[in-house]
């Protein structure tokens, strides 16, 4: 036989050893964990562990480890009634400033975690966690839509010298009226002109009078778009969350699924998604407030809104200056006075706009407008839930504008907490429709290691009768062929611990059918070794031109394969992709194992055989 090349035999012992290393982290599981942040933000204080170590004591429970991790401090329990009571004993002496969640957390020891070897994110059918589904409120985006052609359209007639005697919004409709019929004309057809997505026509039975309303056309798309937005921005926010792997994606033409797994505690998951909290940047109006508040009639051009401090009425202009969903970037900060403040950037738009603005209006005041909807549960006097909707809208600071400003600037006049959160939504991005929790889930981790322990049954019995039929049927190439599978499996864990990629239920039928996979690569080589030795080719040449031959063929059927998996990868969402990431992974794993694998062992065994008259394949 030609000689073995060296460098290959290394590669395949740094492969196993690697493999080996990255794979032991899940071997250690996981255990019940208390962990606990500052609901602001904040750092934790320096004796914030003895203040624990108190409470815990005091409540009879004895932590496994407590400590400081990753900014959270995180106090691992024994078992499940242990952390149940020690979540139970943290909240009520900790308070309010605090949040205290349940979770899992990894027992892999430190050394392995300064080598960065993690143990693999598993999904929410095996580890539990926690599933919403939230329904996108589309019909209040198109009624903003309505709002914002309510102020648009007469400023643009105004432009264009078309005069117009009255507007106000009808339903769906915005209507127009005008002095004259020349000028209702003209309106008409700028309006069609400029504004190809509504349908405008006369009404005859109001005499001078447009009605613009949405096309159906138009409508679909607000609707798709505000779904679209929402599952970004519901994203990003998940990003916040730093929960490993979740999944986020849209169902059905206006439905939106979270799956969170690891998470076991659902009231800060609740308050981050459903949270609609932005600002709004408007000039304040001139007019008597106490006046319309008395009369609940605003001036045209002016709404009226209420104070955070004092309930004060205060006009504002319609017009909006700058709005959260032209923030780029905002941060929780103090002003000069250390009160809570929040520091927004905003983006090329809003800048100049804000910019024009302050220009023009030095000396005059301006307010910020905190908008935020809540989503309130009661319940009626048979115990079931009723959800209602709840908008806040409050004025929380009137500043006299000072100098010109544009990109970069801070807003006062919130809590602590408050400027934390908001500074977060503003950041993660503005919701584009309200959105309702219609469904929430809690799946347990037992339920998890239920489904692990039958899935590592299945796989275990799969490839048990797999090495049956292959040491029968190839006896000692049989053999290699089921080390070659072992080492297989092997870097597909490790692949998947250290890309952290998610492993669900699909994900163990992945590695299942890697196995088959694999030993059908095998099942190939040994076929041409035989072939060669029913032609009269002597044990040593059969074996090369089994693996030099074969390899085009495993090569082909691997790759149109992994064309397969990527399609899956590209189209597939969900359990969808943590299928075709596993096979993918194992596809090119086999493809190492049963050609670089399987050689090196023959050659180790039979190269050194030269009288060699028998091959033991049959």
């Amino acid at each position: 036989m030609r000689p073995y090349a060296k460098w290959k035999y290394i590669v395949l012992v740094l492969v196993l050893g690697l493999s080996t290393l990255y794979s032991l982290p899940n071997l250690f599981g996981e255990q019940p964990a208390v962990q606990i942040t500052r609901d602001n933000g904040e750092p934790l204080a320096a004796d914030f562990g003895s203040r624990v170590e108190a409470l815990l004591q005091q409540s009879e429970v004895v932590p496994a480890t407590s400590g400081l991790e990753s900014g959270q401090w995180v106090v691992r329990l024994e078992s499940e009634d242990d952390q149940l009571q020690a979540n139970d004993a943290l909240r009520r002496g900790l308070g309010r400033g605090y949040v205290v969640a349940l979770n899992l957390a990894p027992r892999t020891p430190d050394w392995l975690r300064n080598l960065g070897a993690r143990p693999m994110a598993l999904g929410l059918d095996l580890r539990g966690g926690v599933h919403f589904l939230l329904d996108v409120d589309v019909a209040e985006v198109r009624s903003k839509a309505i709002e914002n052609y309510v102020t648009e359209i007469p400023a643009q007639l105004r432009n264009e010298n078309i005069r117009y005697s009255g507007r106000r919004q009808d339903g769906g409709d915005v209507v127009l009226e005008f002095p004259d019929a020349a000028r209702m004309d003209a309106a008409l057809r700028f309006i069609r002109d400029q504004y190809r997505e509504l349908d405008v026509e006369a009404d005859p039975d109001a005499g001078l009078t447009l009605r613009a309303r949405i096309t159906e056309a138009e409508s679909q798309r607000i609707q798709d778009f505000a779904v679209q937005q929402n599952l970004i921005t519901l994203r990003n926010r998940v990003n916040q969350l730093g929960v490993a792997e979740p999944v986020v994606q849209r169902q059905g033409a206006n439905r939106i699924v979270v799956q969170l797994p690891g998470v076991q505690d659902t009231t800060r998951v609740k308050d981050l998604l459903g949270a609609t909290a932005t600002l709004e940047y408007r000039a304040v109006a001139e007019g008597d407030a106490d006046l319309a508040a008395s009369s609940g009639v605003a001036p045209a051009g002016t709404e009226l809104y209420y104070t955070r401090e004092g309930r004060r009425p205060v006009l504002l202009k319609r017009e909006i200056i700058a709005a959260g969903s032209q923030l780029v970037d905002a941060q929780p900060t103090v002003d000069e006075n250390n009160r809570p403040a929040v520091s927004v950037t905003l983006d090329g738009a809003g800048a100049k706009r804000m910019f024009e603005f302050t220009q023009d209006n030095v000396g005059k005041p301006m307010a910020v407008l905190f908008r935020e909807r809540q989503v309130v549960t009661t319940y009626n006097a048979k115990g079931e839930p009723i959800r209602e909707s709840r908008d806040i809208q409050e004025v929380i600071s009137i500043a006299t504008i000072r100098g010109v400003f544009g990109k970069r600037f801070q807003t006062t006049g919130l809590e602590s907490k408050e400027a934390h959160d908001l500074a977060l939504l503003l950041k993660a991005g503005a919701l584009a429709a309200p959105v309702d929790i219609v469904e929430e889930r809690t799946v347990g981790p037992s339920l998890g290691a239920d489904n692990i322990e039958r899935g590592f049954k299945a796989a275990m019995l799969g490839v048990a009768v797999v090495a049956l039929f292959m040491i029968v049927y190839y006896r000692m190439f049989g053999l290699f062929a089921i080390a070659a599978l072992s080492l297989n499996l092997l870097i597909l864990i490790a692949a998947l611990s250290m890309l952290q990629a998610t492993l669900s239920m699909p994900g163990i039928a992945g590695i299942i059918l890697t196995a088959g996979i694999a030993v059908d690569a095998n099942v190939l080589i040994y076929e041409r070794i035989r072939e060669e030795l029913r032609n009269g080719t002597k044990p040593h040449a059969a074996i090369e031109a089994g693996y030099d031959r074969a390899f085009l063929t495993i090569a082909d059927a691997n790759i149109t394969t992994l064309v397969a998996t990527l399609v899956l990868f590209a189209l597939g969402s969900g359990p969808v992709k943590g299928f075709a990431v596993t096979l993918s992974i194992g596809i090119l794993a086999s493809q190492f194992t049963a050609i670089v694998g399987t050689r090196a062992l023959a050659h180790l065994v039979f190269a050194r055989r030269a009288r060699m008259t028998d091959l033991p394949i049959w």
